[in-house]
């Protein structure tokens, strides 16, 4: 007998149908029972013949003592993982007339089997429950353990099984468990940018906090220069609470990478909060930027519409670094690989700290520095013109004094006070660029546009040429100080750039000074 149940495959960020046909034949020959599988499966798909057996066997079903072909189609689609054990184990026992095969077409089943017949958790349920809406699937049978962010996705019946003997429950139509179901919009609202820090801790760093607010409000990427526990790693967590709130549209984009990547938390159906990642610097550029065998989003893309924050900057491996300059620019990465291509954005903005030299001290007030002669400006070398050119702030860190520290007289300002100027600064760029559908703040501009948007005076013309030549900087340079510029007139409201708006986006290309590294 021949039946179909259907799953899923997912690729980049979506997902594919997956039919699952399942042919038992005749009686064996000479006592031998084989089976096959077919379409193109990797050694996990295989393997679960195995699982599906001794699953069967614990909650009181036979497997069938007949020649067996389990086809996966399309059969040119790689088959990777072991989520197909519960669609197979299902027709299985369809074929075998141990279950009703009535509902098979109206779900889409996922799952991998332990060998008592729990169900293991797996990747990408959403994009595979977003595709099972739009092949107008009237549920999804899956792991309770990913059963609210498959629930997130409205119009489908989403059962969060705990057993194979649960799923059989559904396809025969008699269900034990309850759909799950969640308000998305609701949950949505209630959680939307609810974070544990805020800047409201950070004693003094008036600043570093004016610069980070420049670089929310325009979604510029920055470098924070400073000794060891000025306060950059603390500053840069903080962020994501300055910048706009996630809308719906993002949320789902950003949970969807997550789920992919099977590090969504299980009690999380949406992530409402932008993403900060931190990668360590002995992270490789695979782990990265994404890839690998069967590729998977790198932490590029886990920042999507957050923050990726490189602490010792001069510490990551050259080859690192330089594969962040695309993305930088593109707002997304492409692996490439023999049969399959797959796209992951990647919109985020790039923080990054380090310390001005190996021993931490150059420039400091108080210590002294006891790198030897030219070993600033190698460490400095560690990281490419090109790259640099790409980080728009350039800020410079100092400690914070102790009288700022035991200080309770005055009231830090508080991240909702700075996001709401952010918003302020955001909502003018959307209306500016409101004809543009890929550019949503200063930062994203192209030169051509930058010429249009950032016109200066005659005065602010001469500022920036005595500017240009004294710090040698690059056109890709010129091009960061105006859209610096333009997000700092933005943030005061006023419509052209005036000299003191140009004045502070040159200040923040300290790297650029002549003589910084000696």
């Amino acid at each position: 007998m021949l039946v179909k149940t259907y799953s899923s495959a997912v690729q980049g960020v979506d997902a594919q149908k997956i039919t699952v046909e399942v042919n038992i034949g005749g009686q064996p020959v000479a006592g031998s029972v084989y089976y096959n599988m077919v379409g193109l499966p990797d050694s996990a798909v295989k393997e679960g013949f195995q699982r599906i057996e001794s699953a069967l066997k614990y909650v009181g079903f036979k497997m069938p003592r007949a020649n067996t072909i389990v086809n996966l189609a399309p059969a040119n689609t790689r088959k990777e993982g072991s989520y197909y054990d519960l669609p197979i184990a299902i027709g299985l026992l369809a074929a075998s007339n141990q279950i009703s095969a009535n509902l098979l077409g109206d779900y889409v089943i996922m799952g991998e089997l332990s060998l008592d017949g729990i169900l293991r958790p797996i990747k990408g349920a959403l994009p595979v429950a977003i595709q099972a809406r739009k092949e107008n699937f009237k549920g999804f049978i899956l792991p309770k353990a990913n059963a609210k962010e498959a629930a997130i996705v409205n119009d489908l019946d989403v059962f969060g099984v705990e057993t194979l003997q649960q799923a059989i429950e559904i396809i025969n139509g008699k269900p034990s468990i309850k759909t799950t179901k969640i308000d998305t919009r609701a949950l949505f609202e209630d959680t939307v940018n609810h974070y544990d820090v805020d800047f409201s801790d950070v004693k003094g760093q008036e600043n570093i906090k004016r610069a980070l607010e420049i670089a929310a409000a325009g979604g510029h990427n920055a470098i924070l220069i400073g000794p060891p526990g000025a306060g950059k790693t603390m500053l840069a967590r903080r962020l994501p609470t300055i910048l706009p709130p996630l809308n719906l549209r993002e949320a789902l984009e950003t949970t969807k990478i997550h789920s992919v990547s099977g590090i969504l938390q299980s009690d999380t159906g949406l992530l409402t909060t932008r993403p900060f990642r931190a990668p360590h610097h002995t992270i490789s550029d695979v782990a990265l930027v994404g890839g690998g065998s069967n590729p998977l989003p790198g932490e590029i893309s886990l920042a999507h519409n957050g923050v990726l924050f490189l602490d010792e900057l001069p510490e990551f491996k050259r080859s690192v670094l330089e594969v962040l300059r695309q993305p930088m620019e593109e707002r997304q990465v492409t692996i490439s690989r023999a049969k399959v291509t797959v796209d992951y954005p990647a919109s985020f903005m790039l923080i990054s700290s380090m310390n001005p030299c190996p021993c931490g001290f150059y420039n400091h007030h108080e210590k002294d520095c006891v790198c030897g002669p030219g070993v600033v400006k190698r460490y400095l070398n560690k990281i490419s013109g090109p790259l640099l050119d790409r980080i728009d702030l350039h800020v410079e860190v100092t400690p914070v004094s102790y009288d700022q520290l035991s200080s309770y007289d005055r009231p830090e300002v508080t991240s909702k006070d700075i996001a709401q100027r952010v918003v302020e600064a955001r909502q003018i760029q959307a209306e500016r660029f409101k004809d543009h559908k890929k550019i949503y703040a200063n930062a994203q501009m192209p030169s051509r546009m930058v010429r249009e948007v950032c016109e200066i005076s005659p005065a602010g013309l001469n500022l920036l040429k005595k500017s240009m030549e004294k710090l040698q900087l690059s056109a890709r340079a010129y091009d960061r100080i105006l859209k610096v510029a333009r997000t700092s007139a933005d943030l005061g409201g006023q419509k052209d750039i005036q000299i003191e708006h140009l004045a502070e986006a040159i200040q923040y290309r300290s790297l650029d000074r002549e003589g910084w590294a000696g």
